[in-house]
């Protein structure tokens, strides 16, 4: 795993010293740039390219009636990406960043998790392969986000096999659960943590309650950080994934940031517990990477002012 350069980070930060502003001044962005310095080990990182990678997953928990939408909705949705219908194209296209949809066997949705393991051992490793192969050797950050109707469910049941607590801790109501609906959801979760208590291992997490989408971003995580780019996470589905990585290595995630804070309720717990800090608070919840390919603008203006500003003695400022 490639490792954090100290010495390009403490080279923006002398530089950040210097720029034509107060020590401070530009708060988050500063943070940003001094990240990017150390990951791609240069005093002014740049980005010359983006990639997004949107991963869609069908779930057989949906059978416990915990969506309002049915499962045919996501190779729906997975259509529209490609035709450049949805927000995550729009937003991609604003921000520079490559769009790529990589659906994961739309027409087998995993195993319900209630009833047993959401993945056998080969179809948990073809996708954490197919998340390794989709990342672009040459980009300078990976931008992760996802498509599933279910996977709000399933991201409630890998944060709490990974971070402890019940259902009621982590469910919320994804995209738009009635009350009725919110109670099978608790339900499965629970019933589902219930039946896979000594799940203890990422792998252990992901083969339990899936799904494939979750394992390609874990996939797509792991080769990130072998790479040295740095990823920038979605919202709570995506953060979900990713966290379970930290079971078997707490500085797994120490390449990535947390694009924004869902309004799902259950990411601000899971930020907190993954000791992250969201580069946006915009009450987003849509998936499809919509909240990374915002951070990605943000973190283009750190870019931008880091490596364009004059320092004091070139403005003959001081």
């Amino acid at each position: 795993m490639k490792p954090f350069d100290e010495s390009a980070a403490a080279a923006a930060r002398s530089r950040q010293a210097e720029l034509t502003k107060p020590p401070g001044s530009l708060g988050r962005l500063e943070e940003l740039a001094v990240f990017m310095a150390g990951w791609q080990g240069a005093e002014r990182p740049r980005i010359e390219r983006a990639q997004a990678l949107v991963f869609a997953g069908n779930h057989g928990v949906t059978a416990q009636g915990v969506n309002p939408f049915p499962v045919e909705v996501t190779a729906q949705m997975v259509a529209n990406f490609q035709a450049g219908g949805a927000a995550i194209n729009q937003l991609c296209r604003l921000a520079g960043a490559e769009l790529t949809v990589i659906p994961l066997d739309l027409d087998q949705p995993t195993q319900d998790f209630t009833q047993g393991m959401a993945m056998e051992v080969a179809d948990l490793v073809t996708a954490i392969q197919i998340g390794k192969n989709a990342v672009d050797v040459e980009a300078d950050v990976i931008l992760l986000g996802e498509m599933g109707i279910g996977n709000s469910t399933v991201a409630a049941a890998l944060a709490a096999a990974t971070f402890g607590g019940r259902a009621e801790d982590w469910v919320g109501p994804g995209t738009g659960a009635d009350d009725d609906i919110m109670a099978n959801k608790i339900r499965a979760v629970n019933a589902g943590l219930d039946r896979h208590k000594g799940a203890a291992t990422a792998a252990s997490i992901l083969g339990s309650y899936g799904g494939r989408e979750q394992a390609a971003i874990c996939g797509a995580v792991i080769r990130a950080r072998e790479l040295g780019i740095p990823v920038i996470l979605d919202g709570f589905i995506c953060s979900a994934a990713a966290g379970t990585l930290l079971v078997n290595d707490p500085q797994a995630l120490d390449h990535c940031l947390i694009g924004h804070e869902s309004a799902e309720p259950g990411h601000r717990r899971l930020i907190a517990v993954m000791k992250k800090k969201p580069v946006v608070t915009l009450d987003m919840r849509l998936g499809e990477g919509s909240g990374a390919a915002v951070a990605l603008l943000i973190l283009r203006a750190a870019l931008e002012c880091h490596n364009g500003m004059a320092t004091f003695a070139e403005a003959g400022i001081g």
